[in-house]
């Protein structure tokens, strides 16, 4: 959830759509989507980019956004080609927020009775590696979205927060909890009941984002990684993101047991068999995703 209204006033200058960065400008969208872009990238087009295009809105997230983003998602996590994604936005903004003028009339009974705001969750549950590439705001609903993905790059010029405090409520879409892991106690605390912003640079220091990027290659850079995680074993690199997620909900004893059992598991594929045989070799491995 995100406080888009109190955005505008902070951002100068009249609302207009927003540059491309040249790599965006190319893609083209291959399927019928109003608030998205989605296009396969990478030299062996294993790599499915997803570009949320509300430039107007600054990409708030509306519940057409999401319904089309969830679309996407189930499309590149059915497709045998794509073996990671990237998620991303525009410069000026990744995802200002919740779209506010949606929930504004909603009560108590309607979000709880219609389970608000829980097919968000989606994202967060796809087994295929999500990179988010994250230029310009990505506040409330925004941060919580990136959040969702596995990776986070950054352009130099983004900004995270979770200003719903300034709205009379709070993050509900695991800003309190997904930031809290992240970055500590401390911090998250401070973002939480502040609503203040933090640059790139912070978030980086406090472990909410891997990598910094210009502006203009982000999403280029974002998209060379998950070609090296595409070129991967897809059945090892799912059951290896899933050991690292469970080190967030977990104890240590329960997170290494788990560890050892995938970690067996991966004997019973003909990708782990021929990975130590190519090593022996001393050549390139050929995975079949078996």
């Amino acid at each position: 959830m995100a406080a888009l209204r109190v955005l505008l006033p902070l951002v100068r200058g009249p609302l207009r759509p927003q540059p491309r960065c040249a790599a965006l400008r190319r893609f083209a969208s291959g399927a019928d989507f109003q608030y998205i872009i989605t296009e396969k990238k990478g030299k062996n087009s294993n790599v499915g980019l997803i570009q949320l295009n509300r430039p107007k809105a600054l990409n708030a997230l509306c519940n057409g956004l999401m319904t089309e983003l969830n679309q996407a998602l189930e499309a590149f996590e059915k497709d045998p080609a794509v073996g990671a994604i990237v998620l991303t936005g525009g410069e000026k903004a990744f995802a200002a927020g919740a779209d506010i003028k949606e929930m504004q009339n909603q009560t108590f009974q309607d979000c709880y009775s219609s389970k608000f705001l829980s097919h968000w969750d989606q994202l967060a549950r796809v087994k295929k590696p999500v990179i988010a590439a994250v230029n310009g705001y990505a506040l409330g609903g925004g941060c919580e979205l990136a959040m969702m993905c596995d990776i986070i790059y950054a352009g130099e010029k983004a900004q995270f927060a979770q200003p719903e405090i300034l709205l009379g409520t709070i993050p509900g879409a695991g800003g309190t909890q997904r930031l809290t892991r992240a970055v500590g106690k401390s911090l998250a605390m401070e973002m939480v009941l502040t609503g203040d912003r933090i640059s790139a640079q912070d978030a980086k220091q406090a472990g909410l984002v891997s990598k910094i990027f210009p502006v203009e290659t982000l999403v280029e850079e974002a998209i060379r990684c998950a070609e090296k995680i595409a070129s991967n074993s897809k059945i090892v690199t799912a059951m290896a993101k899933e050991s690292v997620n469970a080190a967030f909900e977990m104890t240590l004893t329960e997170g290494n047991r788990l560890e050892k059992k995938l970690f067996y598991a991966t004997f019973a594929t003909e990708d782990r068999k021929e990975g130590m045989t190519a090593f022996v070799e001393k050549r390139k491995a050929s995975f079949k995703d078996q």
